[in-house]
């Protein structure tokens, strides 16, 4: 107890530097930039920051990475909300969502809703980080292959639950995405898959450039199809104050705070799991657990709290396995691990020891963040309110330029400028014909997990698929898995035999 108040004094000492609170608050603005422009993510954000880290101090550096993407992955709840193009992946699961509120004129309540459920799970994930790293990593240590395949298919099954109430369009949607995501070279045999002879393709397709044009193209085609058409769109409205009748709403929806903090850390603890996943699951067990799921999809808070609440529970939850046996959780840790080796802070359990203050300032900076997110996040959604204001011409060809240079940035590449028209024509003809977008995107970020893991799987048990539930914790998931998939079955089949039996009666 006498170490733990000593080298919290030190870190409150080393904490209250006027020069690293600079470099916190102006990568948190930074942050805030890049994730409220669709296609720039927090990835992207925190890659830019590395070679400025090498110009800082240990600390500093570290706390430029924590700042800037926590203050990305809320702030990419922004242009979800007010034109539905989320500004990074984590807000994709739940995008419709708040853009239906904005459409019934609650946009400030789902700002608002989403910035202070993010704070209270990122709040929650560094209270873990802080308490049960090492348990929760050694957990986490323990999945193997076996483990990441039910993981991933767990998640896959949220497509059955977050998309529309017809299950056979949703997995259209879902089988879609997952073909997309088998361009490529196999992962196992090399072999080249669906290139159709294009060497530009034997990579594979990049996940971000065809979340850009599903997402900002489609719904730039769809403004310009209504404007042809003679309809107009919903009157631009001012956002509010987004604080008004929010915390009725946190603690009317107090369980799915609580729930969505808690998946969200344990899913962020899983090596390559991450927030996009986390917001996913959440969305998908709000809709599952809550007494009106009818209401989903139609401008309903309650998602939009859990799933705010996970992805940025997930992102301090990522830390744990970093900090304590140098295993990126994420895109963003793997980043912060060569920036913490670069600066002789060797991610293990000897940084415990050796780097007891620094790290406990780590964890400081984590608190701080999450706390700088309500002024910092309040004024960025006040500045992006005028987004409502420019005529819907002019902010289509603004946002078009974003998402090309978005695109164009991944890989310095034109081919992905075309993939994100080619998809973003595709998903205006799939929204037509009432497919959702939302399980294409799920099946491109999970396909190439459940793929690799079932493979590498299947080599392990030497082709035995009941080798998958030899494992405790694989056959608790496999179990799962299976037991979600019989009850949306059996709740999508059931009442068409209770009609049946109704008509021949």
């Amino acid at each position: 107890m006498e170490n733990f108040a000593t080298n919290l004094a030190t870190a409150l000492g080393m904490l209250a530097d006027a020069q690293l609170l600079t470099v916190i608050l102006l990568s948190s603005v930074f942050g805030l930039f890049v994730g409220a422009i669709p296609g720039l993510t927090a990835t992207m954000a925190t890659a830019l920051l590395v070679p400025v880290t090498f110009f800082m101090s240990p600390l500093a550096a570290v706390s430029a990475i924590v700042a800037c993407t926590a203050m990305a992955i809320t702030a990419g709840d922004i242009p979800g909300c007010l034109i539905r193009m989320p500004g990074t992946p984590a807000s994709a699961a739940y995008t419709d969502e708040t853009y239906a509120m904005t459409r019934r004129g609650r946009a400030a309540q789902a700002l608002g809703s989403s910035l202070v459920s993010s704070v209270i799970g990122g709040l929650a994930g560094a209270a873990v980080l802080i308490v049960l790293a090492p348990v929760l990593a050694s957990f986490a240590l323990r999945f193997s292959s076996f483990e990441y395949f039910w993981l991933a298919l767990i998640g896959l099954s949220c497509a059955a639950l977050v998309s529309s109430s017809d299950l056979l369009r949703g997995m259209i949607a879902l089988l879609m995405g997952l073909f997309i995501a088998t361009v490529g070279m196999d992962g196992v045999t090399g072999t080249p898959r669906f290139t159709l002879g294009f060497t530009t393709l034997m990579g594979g397709l990049d996940f971000i450039p065809i979340m850009i044009g599903m997402f900002a193209v489609c719904e730039i085609l769809k403004g310009l199809e209504s404007r042809a058409g003679g309809t107009v769109g919903p009157a631009p409205q001012a956002v509010g104050s987004i604080f008004s009748g929010v915390m009725r709403l946190i603690t009317q929806y107090r369980r799915s705070v609580v729930r969505g903090s808690v998946v969200g850390t344990l899913i962020g603890v899983l090596p390559g799991a991450g927030g996009d996943l986390a917001a996913w699951v959440s969305y998908a067990m709000s809709k599952r657990f809550s007494s009106t799921p009818e209401a989903f999809g139609t401008g309903h808070p309650e998602g939009v709290i859990e799933a705010g609440a996970s992805n940025n529970a997930a992102l301090s939850g990522a830390w744990v396995p970093a900090m304590v046996f140098g295993i990126p959780g994420d895109a963003v840790t793997a980043i912060a691990i060569g920036v913490l080796i670069m600066k002789g802070l060797n991610p293990g359990p000897q940084l415990f020891e050796a780097q007891a203050p620094t790290l406990y300032a780590i964890y400081l900076v984590f608190i701080l963040a999450n706390l700088l997110l309500l002024p910092l996040g309040w004024l960025a959604i006040r500045l992006a309110t005028p987004l409502l204001r420019i005529p819907r011409q002019q902010l289509n060809a603004t946002i078009l330029l974003f998402c090309v240079l978005g695109a164009y940035a991944i890989n310095n590449s034109s081919f992905d400028v075309g993939v994100m028209l080619l998809f973003g024509v595709v998903a205006w003809l799939l929204d037509r014909v009432g497919i959702p977008i939302g399980p294409v995107i799920l099946g491109l970020v999970l396909g190439p997990m459940v793929e690799r893991n079932f493979l590498t799987s299947m080599v392990i048990a030497d082709g035995n698929f009941l080798g998958f539930f030899d494992r405790p914790i694989a056959a608790t998931l496999g179990i799962t898995a299976i037991a979600i998939w019989v009850v949306v079955l059996w709740r999508t089949v059931r009442p068409r035999q209770q009609s049946l039996a109704a008509a021949a009666g």
